[in-house]
């Protein structure tokens, strides 16, 4: 039976700022009104149109006579999130990789990120307070009421930890209460194993076999999860699902989909953000081979080819008036206007305030700097891209995307139907670091749909489109000062402005952010130091360009500035990098992944001359990550020879796949770091492809070195916290090698890398 047959009707609710509300407000302020909505379980979402001899025993399982299905509702978009969530499931019911199929599902409330509560509200994650514990509630509460189904922020591994191991341990009990009410068998006296129950003589039922009997009975919910030392697939290593595929070619992503018939576009749109469309003239392009049509949208125009590479080519002919930006046309406004947050003479909020750094440092010395981080695309490999089709009972939409159901409802509203019927075919992403949290595809493709109704219609942007239409890593500035006494750091103020990625984002959602910004200083406000006096503040600026989350949101930023400008004080006051910072640590597990990564450098071992060493440590999304990078200084430009790495980021559900993560995020905080910015002229970004914004090619790539410990308890994700670190202490190696400090991205504006 097909996936979307089986959609609960009942249980959805549309997402909105409403919903989010009374959420908060039925447990933040502690009144029975909601509670009831809180504590109920979303509805079953796959129950709908079984068949007699199917069985499912919660939203992330069905078992037929002819297959198991495992539900993976998290976005895979390369981090290997379909894997993981498939083992998870797996490990508790008995389950070998190739005894199993795998789905996104379908948009649902009931698969709501539970997660996204812990870095959601302004505490740090290591407060464990009633006040922080109320409001982490809070956004939880109305995040389940909303039911509002997200990845993003490192939270698809622990979102999944403990309930698809729950979902696991529900099916495998209910299979084997199956097996015994046929058998007669106690159920405490059958076993599990390899996608079967197993009878006390060795003979065994297959839980396909079961399906039918599974289906009759009420799921056994009173289940116990497995001990960690009986774990056969968390932990250890294993082939991640999709690899053969992605490996072989095999693998299929939105850009490959074709439904029956499709039609295929190419769309421009204003690549002045914001901006509309005064007209445009297609007289040339609506003449040109195998042009069918020419789509007026409502901020550009599309081309409806019977091929990509037709609708690319007269795209390239059709004149289009664009109107103007509402943000600063040239790039040196866009830093004045950061400026001129500073200026203002209340900030957004001061984040951390231990203590007056003025008052510390009347007998200290300081010096006073200035950082700067540029707007930066995403860039994924795989061009943006949606195919839609639109009838008047129904829409399917086929592409890659982190927010399902909202896709979903935008689809629903601008058809004129009901969200149940858009059907929603979530893909294998291309790469995403942030990108395929946005909507304009899927809103150009659903207008083009519209216009040719009952037709499939693909839409994909050019390469140099998807450049335009990005919405960047936010732009930033920051002004800090230091002090020290006696070699030892006495004070830190930091001072950083950005534009709010959260207001902008949740702008064009249409829902308010009731609060400053916590993104903005991300990585530096909860710096685990204990500094006599330390105080970061947060200004948001205004005006600028709109931008999007990027792979460590704020900590991309935000941990460049304060890492750099605690290396400067460092240095300024004759102390060793790594021994001060050990010293002024305050925090268990960041100690432990800070002497890690020392260990594994051999930190304090002589280097030769030209040769230097750079730390850094970032706790970002509640992970600290600790990064060791060396370089050398040649005749033709520098080169990054190694890199270590230690995080801690609780237990290791794949230890491949973690250190895949490390090595892929430090390459792209390296490569970034480096070669990568976004800037603006005539209110355009100026930069088209890759040639204009290089990564890290292979050539530059480091050894790279990771160390995974395990002591905290709280399970964390591990895609974006080993970004923040490799910008500033690639920054401070070049320091120590060259002597020359770099306090703006992209470094390679101010030197030459091999």
């Amino acid at each position: 039976m097909s996936m979307q047959k089986r959609k609960a009707m009942s249980g959805r609710r549309r997402i909105t700022r409403r919903g989010v509300l009374i959420g908060a407000a039925a447990v933040a302020g502690g009144v029975a009104f909601g509670v009831w909505q809180i504590r109920r379980p979303h509805d079953n979402p796959l129950t709908a149109g079984l068949g007699p001899d199917e069985a499912t025993f919660n939203p992330f399982v069905i078992v037929t006579g002819s297959d198991i299905t495992l539900i993976t509702p998290h976005a895979d978009v390369g981090q290997g999130a379909m894997s993981m969530q498939a083992m998870l499931i797996a490990e508790e019911m008995d389950l070998e990789p190739g005894g199993f199929s795998v789905s996104f599902g379908q948009p649902d409330p009931a698969y709501y990120n539970r997660a996204l509560a812990a870095d959601a509200v302004p505490f740090m994650s290591t407060d464990t307070g009633v006040v922080a514990g109320s409001a982490r509630a809070a956004v939880g509460a109305a995040i389940k009421l909303a039911g509002f189904q997200i990845t993003g922020g490192s939270t698809s591994v622990p979102d999944s930890f403990e309930k698809l191991r729950h979902a696991g341990a529900v099916a495998r009990e209910t299979l084997r209460a199956a097996a015994a009410a046929r058998t007669g068998i106690p159920a405490t006296e059958l076993q599990t194993s390899d996608g079967a129950v197993v009878l006390p003589g060795g003979d065994s039922i297959a839980y396909t076999d079961l399906a039918a009997d599974a289906g009759r009975i009420d799921p056994v919910t009173d289940v116990t999860l497995r001990d960690p030392s009986a774990w056969r697939l968390i932990g250890q290593t294993h082939r991640r699902l999709d690899i053969v595929a992605k490996s072989t070619g095999a693998q299929t992503y939105g850009i490959d989909v074709q439904p029956e018939g499709v039609l295929f576009a190419s769309a421009r749109l204003n690549p002045r953000k914001g901006g509309g469309l005064t007209g445009f003239d297609a007289r040339r392009a609506a003449k040109m081979r195998g042009v069918r049509q020419i789509v007026p949208l409502k901020n550009g125009v599309a081309v409806v080819a019977d091929n990509t590479w037709y609708a690319f080519q007269a795209l390239a002919d059709i004149d289009c008036d664009w109107g103007g930006a509402p943000y600063p046309a040239e790039q040196e406004d866009h830093w004045r206007v950061l400026g001129f947050a500073f200026d203002e003479e209340k900030p957004d909020r001061i984040w951390r305030d231990d203590r007056d750094p003025e008052e510390v440092a009347a007998d200290g010395v300081t010096v006073e700097l200035e950082y700067r981080a540029p707007y930066v695309a995403h860039q994924p490999l795989e061009p943006l891209n949606a195919t839609v089709r639109i009838s008047s009972e129904r829409a399917e939409v086929w592409c890659a995307h982190q927010m399902p159901r909202i896709v979903q409802q935008r689809v629903a509203e601008a058809a004129g139907l009901e969200p149940e019927a858009v059907v929603f075919h979530n893909q294998m992403a291309g790469g995403s670091f942030g990108h395929r949290l946005e909507f304009d595809v899927v809103d150009a493709a659903t207008e083009i749909a519209l216009q040719l109704p009952g037709q499939a219609v693909r839409l994909v942007l050019s390469r140099e489109e998807d450049f335009a239409q990005d919405y960047p890593r936010q732009i930033g500035m920051a002004r800090g000062a230091g002090g020290w006494r006696g070699g030892q750091v006495t004070h830190l103020a930091l001072e950083i402005a950005t534009p709010s990625v959260t207001a902008s984002q949740m702008g064009r959602l249409g829902l308010a952010v009731p609060g400053p910004d916590v993104q903005i200083v991300a990585g530096a406000w909860n710096m685990p130091y204990d500094i006599p006096g330390l105080r970061v503040t947060g200004r948001a600026a205004s005006g600028l360009a709109p931008v999007s989350s990027w792979r460590s949101v704020g900590a991309s930023t935000a941990g460049f500035f304060a890492e750099s400008l605690l290396d400067e004080v460092i240095r300024a006051a004759g102390a060793d990098p790594m021994g001060e910072r050990l010293r002024l640590v305050n925090n268990p597990i960041a100690r432990g992944v800070l002497e890690a990564v020392a260990e594994m450098s051999d930190w304090g071992t002589p280097m030769q001359s030209g040769r230097g060493r750079g730390v850094a440590l970032v706790t970002s999304f509640g992970v600290p990550a600790a990064q060791v990078v060396e370089v050398t200084q040649t005749p033709d430009g520098l080169r990054i020879d190694r890199v270590f790495a230690a995080v801690d980021a609780g237990p290791v559900v794949d230890p491949v796949n973690l250190e895949a993560q490390v090595q892929g995020g430090i390459i792209w905080g390296l490569g970034h770091a480096i070669n990568s910015e976004i800037t603006f002229a005539d209110g355009k970004p100026e930069q088209t492809n890759y040639h204009d914004a290089e990564g890290m090619r292979l050539y530059q790539c480091p050894q790279i070195t990771v160390r995974a410990l395990e002591s905290a308890s709280e399970i964390r994700g591990i895609g974006e916290p080993p970004v923040p670190p490799a910008a500033p202490a690639l920054a401070n190696a070049i320091f120590d090698a060259t002597g020359q400090r770099l306090r703006e991205m992209p470094f390679a504006r101010h030197m030459r890398f091999l």
